[in-house]
C-alpha cells in the first residue's frame, strides 16, 4: 500500500537523522529516537503545506521532498564522531524490550485489532469498551480531513475551529489519501506508536533507574497500574451487598462471581468503576484505558518520551560535571568537569518539543513543567558555570517556544482564553466534590495509586540526590494538575498525573528493589516480593482481562451500507442534519461529510455552547414546512432520518416526504436521507 510506503520512508529519514546527530548514543536508543521523528515528522510536515494546498496528495508530496532535505542537512552537519558500536548495554536494552515491551506489545496490539471497528460476518462493525466513547470522534476528524482546507473545522461543528490537538488523527488521514481503509489507516500507526511507547519508556527507565531490574519493574508499575482497588472485591464477599448500579461490584456473593461481573460488566473493574461515589476509584489503567482509546494521548507519549529522554540524557551525562578525586602516581588528584553540553541534541530537542502543542497539549504542559523544575535544580547545582548552565537553557527554551508559539496562538488560547471552563482552581483533582473531599486525602491516593504512591514518597526522604532531581521535575507537574483544573472535564487532569507518575514509578522501582534487598537472608523474602506484586498488579491485570473479552456493536449493517452510499454519492464537504445527542453518527464518522452539530458528549468539553443549534435542529425535525429557514441558517445538503432521529424527536415524515425527494433508504426504511437540493 501506498500509505504504508509513506511511512517507511518518514521512518528511515528518521533514523538517518538521528544516526547522523547522535552517533555516540547506543545503537538501540538511536534506532528508536529515529522511529519516534519520523512520525512527527509525518504528522507535521503534510499539515505545514496543508495551509497552501489543503490536505492533499500535492501536499504529501511536498512534505516527501522536505523531508528529503532535513534528511541532507541533518548528513551534512552531522557530529563527525564515529558512531557508537554495539556494546553490553544495547545487549541488556534488548532483553528489556523482549521481556517487557515487545508482549505488552503484542496484548495492546490485539485490543487495538478488536477495538477498532471490527468487520464481522453480518456486516457490521464492533468495538470494545474503552474506544466505544471516544473512537467515533477520531474517525470523524480523520475521515474529514482528506483535502480539508487548514486550519480545518471541526466536521461535528462547521465553522468553528478543529482546536483539538487534531495531528494524530491527520497521522490517519493520511494512510487514507493514499489508498488505506479507514480501518487500517487507524490501526497502522496506532499500533507502532503503541510499541514506540512501550519501547520508549523500558529505554527511559533504563536511562533513570539504578539497574535493568529497576527499569523493568519500573515499566510494570507504570503499565499495569490501577491501585487497590480490587480490595473491595474481597471485603464482604460472602454476601451480595448491592444491586446494578448502586454498589454494583459488591451486588454477587463470592470472588470468583465478582472476578466474573468485572471481566464481563460495564465498567465494573475496580481500576476505573463506574460508581464515581460509591468507590472512588479513578486511576484508570493506562493500557486499556488511555493508549487504546485515546489515540492524542497515545501520540502524545510517544512523543514527549523522547524529549524527556534527551533532555534528561543532557542533563545527567555519564560522567558528571564538577570536581571528582581519581587516582594519580601521586595519590588522590581533584579533577574538574567542565561542562559540555551538546548543542545539536538542545537544538533537536526543542524543536521536538516545540511540536508537542497540537499533538498533544497535555504533554507539551507536563514537558514544560518538568523543564521547569529540573533548570531550577540545575540552576542551583550549577552554580560554579552557571553560564554555560543558563545558556543550554535559555536555547532549548526559545526554540521550544517559537516552535509552539505559532499553534498556541492559532488553537490552543482561541479555544480557552475568554472561557471560564479552562483554568480554573480545583484542589485534588477529582477526589474535590466541591463540597468536600470523598476520601481523606492521602488515603484517596494511596488506594487508587497504590504501594507505588508509599514507595514514591517513602524515597523522597532518603539522601539521594538522582530521585531528588527526578522528583523536582515530576513534583512540579503534580502540583499544577493537584490545584488546577486545566479544562472543562475535570477528569482530564489525569493526563498531566501519568507524566508525573511515568518518572515516578522509576523512584518507587528502585526504592521497592532497595527495600527488598535490605531483606537479604530473610526465609520470608520469595513470599513478601509475591504479596507485593499481587498489591501492585491485580486490579491492571483485571482491567486488561476485562477489555481482552469486552465486545459492542458500534456501527449496524445499515449504518455501514448508508456510510458507504454517502460517501461515494456526495460532495465531500456536504452538509448533513442528523441527530446531535448519539455520539454513534455513520455520517460524521464513517463517511467523514459535515453535521450541524455533534454531541455535547465531546463538544462540551472542548469549550462550546451548542445550545442554539441543537433548538434548531429539534424545531425543524418537528415542523419542516415552518423551519427552512435553518436548512438555509447552516447550508444544509441532506437530512437523515434514522431510528436515532426518531427516538428522539417528534419527526414529522409526512412533511419531509412532501417537501424532499428521498436520496436514499435503506432496505427497511431505518434510514431515509433527504436531499434538500435547491430549497
Amino acid at each position: 500500500m501506498l500509505g504504508v510506503a509513506y511511512f517507511i520512508l518518514f521512518l528511515h529519514c528518521g533514523v538517518i537523522i538521528t544516526f547522523s546527530l547522535f552517533p555516540r548514543k547506543p545503537v538501540v536508543v538511536r534506532c528508536w529516537l529515529g522511529a519516534c521523528l519520523g512520525v512527527v515528522l509525518m504528522m507535521w510536515l503534510p499539515a505545514l503545506f496543508a495551509f497552501i494546498w489543503n490536505f492533499s496528495y500535492l501536499s504529501h508530496v511536498a512534505a516527501m521532498l522536505l523531508l528529503m532535505a532535513i534528511t541532507a542537512a541533518a548528513y551534512f552537519t552531522r557530529d563527525r564522531a564515529d558512531w557508537a558500536a554495539w556494546d553490553e548495554r544495547d545487549e541488556k536494552l534488548v532483553k528489556l524490550l523482549l521481556f517487557v515491551a515487545l508482549p505488552l506489545t503484542l496484548v495492546t496490539a490485539w485490543l487495538h485489532w478488536t477495538h477498532t471497528i471490527r468487520p464481522m460476518a453480518d456486516g457490521t462493525l464492533h468495538v470494545g469498551q474503552s474506544t466505544y466513547g471516544d473512537l467515533p470522534l477520531h474517525l470523524a476528524i480523520t475521515s474529514s480531513l482528506r483535502n480539508a482546507s487548514f486550519p480545518p473545522d471541526y466536521n461535528i461543528l462547521p465553522g468553528e475551529l478543529l482546536a483539538y490537538p487534531f495531528l494524530a488523527d491527520s497521522l490517519s488521514a493520511s494512510f487514507m489519501l493514499l489508498g488505506c481503509s479507514l480501518r487500517a489507516a487507524i490501526l497502522i500507526p496506532g499500533i507502532f506508536m503503541t510499541a514506540l511507547v512501550f519501547a520508549g519508556y523500558c529505554i527511559l527507565a533504563e536511562r533513570m533507574a539504578d539497574s535493568w531490574k529497576g527499569a523493568l519493574l519500573a515499566a510494570l508499575f507504570f503499565f499495569l497500574n490501577g491501585g487497590l482497588g480490587f480490595f473491595y472485591m474481597l471485603d464482604m464477599q460472602g454476601a451480595a451487598l448491592g444491586t446494578s448500579g448502586n454498589n454494583e461490584l459488591q451486588s454477587v456473593a463470592g470472588l470468583w462471581n465478582r472476578i466474573q461481573l468485572v471481566v464481563n460488566g460495564w465498567y465494573q473493574t475496580p481500576a476505573n468503576h463506574a460508581e464515581f461515589g460509591t468507590y472512588n476509584l479513578r486511576w484508570s489503567n493506562v493500557i486499556v484505558d488511555m493508549m487504546v482509546p485515546q489515540r492524542t494521548t497515545l501520540a502524545g507519549w510517544a512523543e514527549v518520551i523522547p524529549c524527556l529522554y534527551l533532555l534528561y540524557d543532557a542533563l545527567r551525562p555519564e560522567i558528571p560535571w564538577g570536581m571528582e578525586l581519581v587516582d594519580g602516581d601521586r595519590g588522590p588528584t581533584a579533577v574538574w568537569h567542565k561542562r559540555e553540553m551538546d548543542w545539536r541534541q538542545g537544538a533537536v530537542l526543542g524543536i521536538w518539543a516545540g511540536t508537542l502543542p497540537m499533538v498533544n497539549t497535555h504533554c507539551f504542559l507536563a514537558l514544560g513543567l518538568i523543564s521547569a523544575g529540573w533548570m531550577a535544580y540545575d540552576l542551583v547545582s550549577s552554580r560554579h558555570h552557571i553560564k554555560n548552565a543558563l545558556l543550554f537553557w535559555a536555547a532549548y527554551g526559545l526554540i521550544a517556544v517559537a516552535v509552539a508559539a505559532p499553534q498556541l496562538f492559532t488553537w490552543t488560547f482561541n479555544q480557552a482564553i475568554g472561557n471560564s471552563r479552562f483554568l480554573q482552581f480545583h484542589f485534588n483533582w477529582v477526589n474535590n466534590t466541591g463540597s468536600g473531599l470523598r476520601d481523606g486525602y492521602l488515603w484517596f491516593y494511596l488506594k487508587n495509586i497504590g504501594l507505588p504512591f508509599l514507595l514514591i514518597l517513602l524515597s523522597l526522604l532518603e539522601k539521594n540526590e538522582k530521585r531528588r532531581f527526578i522528583a523536582c521535575g515530576a513534583f512540579v507537574v503534580f502540583l499544577v494538575a493537584e490545584f488546577v483544573q486545566i479544562q472543562p472535564n475535570e477528569y482530564d487532569n489525569n493526563k498531566l498525573f501519568y507524566i508525573w507518575y511515568m518518572l515516578c514509578a522509576v523512584l518507587a522501582a528502585d526504592y521497592g528493589l532497595e527495600l527488598l534487598g535490605r531483606l537479604k537472608g530473610l526465609r520470608a523474602k520469595p513470599v513478601v516480593a509475591a504479596l507485593c506484586c499481587v498489591l501492585c498488579f491485580s486490579t491492571g491485570a483485571l482491567a486488561v482481562a476485562r477489555e481482552w473479552k469486552s465486545d459492542y456493536e458500534m456501527f449496524s449493517k445499515d449504518a455501514v451500507e448508508a456510510a458507504a452510499f454517502v460517501e461515494e454519492n456526495t460532495d465531500q464537504h456536504a452538509m448533513f442534519l442528523t441527530d446531535y445527542s448519539w455520539h454513534i453518527n455513520f455520517v460524521s464518522s464513517l463517511a467523514g461529510r459535515n453535521i450541524v452539530c455533534g454531541p455535547d458528549t465531546w463538544l462540551y468539553y472542548h469549550g462550546y455552547n451548542t445550545s442554539e443549534r441543537k433548538s434548531d435542529i429539534a424545531r425543524f425535525y418537528a415542523d419542516p414546512e415552518n423551519s427552512l429557514d435553518v436548512l438555509d441558517k447552516y447550508g444544509v445538503d441532506y437530512i437523515l432520518v434514522s431510528n436515532t432521529e426518531r427516538a428522539r424527536y417528534q419527526v414529522n415524515e409526512e412533511a419531509l416526504n412532501r417537501l424532499f425527494p428521498v436520496f436514499y433508504q435503506s432496505d427497511w426504511g431505518g434510514i431515509m436521507i433527504y436531499s434538500v437540493g435547491s430549497l
